[in-house]
């Protein structure tokens, strides 16, 4: 019989040196998924905002999360945990504010996984319908994707990683192909106002609009949920993270600049209020539109496979470490994945798309907007402890890292995030479409303090009364073992009892 907190090292770990950096940045694109977020996030905003600079916030944001990943990427050579901001916490502010963010990050993830589930089956519904198929309730068709994300998210995370190759690739094409279509048919020439960010500062509601591009970058960070499987992940991290940022900023600025040339600086805020995702489409052939919203179905469950496996090595990570029930710290001997916490996850989606599908729930606006929505601001909180973290990591030991690294980029990206949740949580009614006071806008992001607070409590009370446990958190595989070690430049905790 295993001992208290000797789970076993093998079923106690996730498969080694399974990814490399394409796989890894497979991952995080298709959590991103670019053709979503070019068809419904880059029309919706300027149908919302009015604004002709929407390029110029995905390139602001992009920035402002390059800065923010010199600290991430550093404090990543250090620490190699699939609970990436969970683990980073706690090794930066103390174990209990670290259990508080592992119940955020558990909490976020969920809503944008699932919530994806409402889109797919809605749209798979419509598509179906438009080409003269049976009518269909939605949830059909999101019970289908959630069995398949099911069985997938079982498998080898090397061979979930080569379906996600294949989708985003032929997403990403199509995004290009529409891109240079649009360019191609300048409606009043060629202009950069879409790209120009002079154009944003002054104008209302910036910090909301930016909250709302940060939606189209959450998933950027997921390299380091994937570092326990990556190859040499001291490498892999680093690049994979920077290599992201700079596809999915590139992709979307450009798409946002393709729809102003096409449609014309001046036309093009009304035409996505009147045409909606469909202005992506009509900027390319007839053909290409079609096979454009196919990909744009595929794009939807490339997301939902991608989310799954960083929610389950998330609830992974947690487990082992004896924070959640130990079950969930366990994987599949034979293929190396999270079977209990993939599982579970499984079980939340299932019960979430039930109760829609019983009480009649709009699975666009109320699952899949809202639930995005909420979770990117979950994000958003997470990104914005970690940046405190990392500063408090790097000021009791600089690693030898240099000034920029520990200190002045997460302080700046800190101070650009601090003013993009207040604006996001001031204007969180916009955001979600609702009436200011509302219950949604309220309680949706009151879900976070809660589950805050919840978890900065539950991590005191197990520095008092579960020492075992408290002293494994934020240790990853050596959680099981109640030890430290030091492998390729990880760092151990400060001595017991003292964070």
């Amino acid at each position: 019989m295993s001992s208290p907190g000797s789970i076993g090292s093998v079923s106690a770990a996730l498969a080694k040196d399974r990814l490399g950096v394409p796989a890894v940045v497979f991952f995080i694109l298709s959590a991103v998924a670019p053709l979503t977020v070019v068809a419904g996030v880059v029309t919706t905003l300027y149908a919302v905002t009015g604004l002709v600079a929407i390029g110029a916030a995905f390139l602001v944001v992009a920035v402002i999360l390059a800065i923010f990943s010199a600290g991430y990427v550093a404090m990543a050579r250090r620490i190699t945990n699939a609970g990436a901001f969970y683990a980073f916490v706690s090794r930066g502010l103390g174990r209990p504010a670290g259990v508080g963010v592992a119940l955020i990050a558990v909490v976020a993830y969920n809503l944008l996984q699932v919530g994806l589930y409402g889109m797919f089956g809605a749209q798979v519904a419509g598509y179906v319908e438009s080409k003269g198929g049976p009518v269909v309730d939605w949830y059909w068709y999101a019970l289908a994707a959630w069995a398949i994300v099911t069985i997938l998210g079982l498998l080898r995370v090397d061979l979930n990683g080569v379906v996600l190759a294949v989708l985003l690739t032929a997403e990403v094409v199509v995004v290009l192909v529409l891109t240079v279509g649009g360019i191609g048919k300048p409606a009043d020439g060629i202009t950069f106002a879409s790209l120009n960010p002079a154009d944003l500062w002054g104008a209302p509601g910036i910090g909301a609009l930016l909250v709302t591009a940060l939606l189209g970058f959450v998933g950027f960070e997921a390299s380091a949920v994937f570092s326990e499987e990556s190859k040499n992940p001291r490498r892999t991290v680093p690049i994979a993270t920077y290599t992201s940022l700079a596809v999915i900023a590139v992709v979307y600025a450009a798409a946002s600049w393709a729809m102003s040339v096409h449609y014309g600086d001046a036309a093009v805020a009304a035409t996505a209020g009147e045409m909606g995702p469909g202005m992506l489409f009509a900027m390319s052939s007839s053909t290409i539109a079609e096979v454009a919203s196919v990909l744009f179905l595929t794009s939807l469950f490339a997301a939902m496979l991608s989310f799954h496996s960083a929610v389950g090595r998330y609830m992974f990570a947690l487990g082992r470490e004896r924070v959640l029930p130990r079950a969930l710290g366990r994987t599949n001997l034979r293929t190396g994945a999270p079977r209990a916490a993939s599982l579970t996850q499984s079980v939340i989606g299932l019960v979430v798309i039930a109760l829609y599908a019983v009480f009649g729930w709009d699975p666009v606006v109320q699952l899949f907007f809202w639930g995005g929505t909420t979770g990117g601001l979950g994000v958003l909180i997470m990104i914005i402890t970690t940046a405190v973290g990392i500063i408090a990591f790097f000021a009791r030991d600089p690693q030898g890292e240099n000034l920029w690294r520990r200190l002045i980029a997460p302080a700046l990206a800190l101070v650009f995030l601090v003013y993009m949740l207040y604006s996001g949580l001031t204007n969180f009614s916009q955001l979600l479409g609702v009436e200011p006071g509302s219950t949604p806008a309220w309680a949706l992001p009151s879900v976070y303090a809660v589950a805050g607070v919840i978890g900065l409590l539950y991590g005191f009370w197990l520095k008092a009364a579960r020492q075992d446990v408290y002293r494994g958190i934020g240790l990853g595989a050596n959680a099981v073992t109640g030890r430290a070690i030091i492998d390729e430049g990880q760092q151990p905790f400060a001595p017991l009892g003292t964070r």
